[in-house]
C-alpha cells in the first residue's frame, strides 16, 4: 500500500470512515462471489474500511458476498446497509418505512452478511405511506438493541432531512448519522438544498456515483463507442453519450487535471472530498486495480481555489 488512506469523521458523532468507500452494487451482478472476494481483499489491503451495500442489490446477493467476504475479519470493516427501495414483489403503496416492514428487512439483512449488528443502517428513500415517527421509532430500537450502531438516510429531500432529524431530536430518539446521496461533477443538483441541510444538520455526506458511471475516469471519448464490458456499454446508454454538453465540460475538466499535474479521476474524487460535509466517496470497483487507482485518486483535495475554477468548468453548459 502506498501513501495511506486517510480517515474522516462520519457526521459529528459517527466512526473514522476511510475517505474512499467501496460500494458494491455490482456485487452478484457483474460481479459474481470470488470477483467480490477479490475486491474486498483489495479494499482492506488499501485500507479501506467503509463497505456500502443495499438489501436490493443483486437480489440480496451484495449483502451475502460482502458478509462471506468479511467472515473472519469484521472487525476491519464497518458495513453500510440499506433498507426500503421499492423492488420486485412491492407495490408503491406498501408502508416500507413502517415498524414491521423494518423488523423484516434487518432480521434478513444480518442473515445475508452473517452479522449480529449493522454499523450503519440507512433508508434507502423515503417512503410518503409512513410517518417519520414511526420508521425513526423502529430505528431507535434497533439501536437499543444493538443490531444497528448509526442512523442514515439516502435520496432525501433537504426539507425531509431537517424533519427527520428534528423529529428523532424533538422524542429523545437516535438521530441520524448520515446521508448519501447521488453527487459528482457532472451532477451537482445536491447543492440547492440538500448538501446546506446536510451541513447544518451536521450530518456526514456519503456521495455515490461520484464518477458519474465512468464518465469521471476518461474511459469514455466523444464521438466513439464504450468500451465492452463498461457500464455505458448497453444501447440503453446510447443517447447519455450523445450528450455533446456533457463531454464539454469533461474534456475541460482533463485540462484542469492536466493543468494540476492530476489525473481526471483524481479530481472526480479530490473535488468531493474537498467540501467539509463529505466523509467517504462511495466508488465502485470491479476489480483490484480499480479499487486501487480510487484509493490513490484520494491523495488530491480539491481547495477553495479549485473548486472557484471547478465552479466554472462545471456550470459553463447549464441553461441559465
Amino acid at each position: 500500500m502506498g501513501e495511506e488512506l486517510r480517515r474522516r469523521r462520519l457526521g459529528a458523532s459517527g466512526p473514522e470512515v476511510s475517505a474512499v468507500g467501496i460500494g458494491t452494487n455490482n456485487f452478484g451482478r457483474r460481479l459474481d462471489e470470488r470477483g467480490a472476494n477479490s475486491v474486498v481483499d483489495a479494499a482492506l489491503d488499501q485500507g479501506v474500511n467503509l463497505f456500502d451495500t443495499a438489501d436490493i442489490y443483486g437480489g440480496g446477493d451484495s449483502e451475502r458476498f460482502l458478509g462471506a467476504a468479511l467472515r473472519g475479519r469484521r472487525d476491519r470493516a464497518l458495513i453500510a446497509t440499506k433498507f426500503g427501495m421499492l423492488k420486485a414483489g412491492l407495490e408503491p403503496s406498501d408502508r416500507r418505512g413502517s415498524r414491521e416492514y423494518i423488523r423484516r428487512a434487518i432480521t434478513g439483512s444480518l442473515e445475508r452478511l452473517q452479522v449480529d449488528h449493522i454499523d450503519l443502517y440507512q433508508m434507502h428513500e423515503p417512503d410518503p405511506n409512513t410517518p417519520i415517527e414511526e420508521t425513526l421509532g423502529a430505528l431507535h430500537e434497533l439501536v437499543q438493541e444493538g443490531k444497528v450502531r448509526w442512523l442514515g438516510v439516502s435520496n432525501f429531500a433537504g426539507w425531509q432531512l431537517v424533519d427527520a432529524q428534528w423529529t428523532a431530536r424533538t422524542l429523545g430518539q437516535t438521530e441520524l448519522t448520515a446521508s448519501q446521496d447521488e453527487y459528482s461533477l457532472l451532477n451537482r443538483d445536491i447543492e440547492q438544498e440538500v448538501l446546506p441541510a446536510i451541513e447544518h444538520l451536521g450530518l456526514g455526506l456519503l456521495p455515490y456515483f461520484p464518477l458519474a458511471s465512468g464518465l469521471l475516469t476518461g474511459k469514455y471519448r466523444r464521438g466513439q463507442p464504450a468500451p465492452a464490458g463498461t457500464r455505458l456499454a448497453g444501447g440503453a446508454h446510447a443517447a447519455r453519450l450523445a450528450d455533446q454538453a456533457q463531454f464539454d465540460i469533461v474534456e475541460r475538466l482533463e485540462e484542469f487535471a492536466s493543468e494540476r499535474g492530476v489525473t481526471l479521476l483524481q479530481v472526480a474524487i479530490g473535488s468531493l472530498l474537498g467540501r467539509s460535509a463529505v466523509a467517504s466517496v462511495i466508488a465502485g470497483a470491479m476489480n483490484q486495480d480499480q479499487v486501487a487507482a480510487n484509493v490513490a485518486a484520494s491523495s488530491w483535495v480539491a481547495s477553495e481555489e479549485d473548486w472557484a475554477e471547478l465552479d466554472r468548468i462545471t456550470q459553463m453548459a447549464q441553461p441559465e
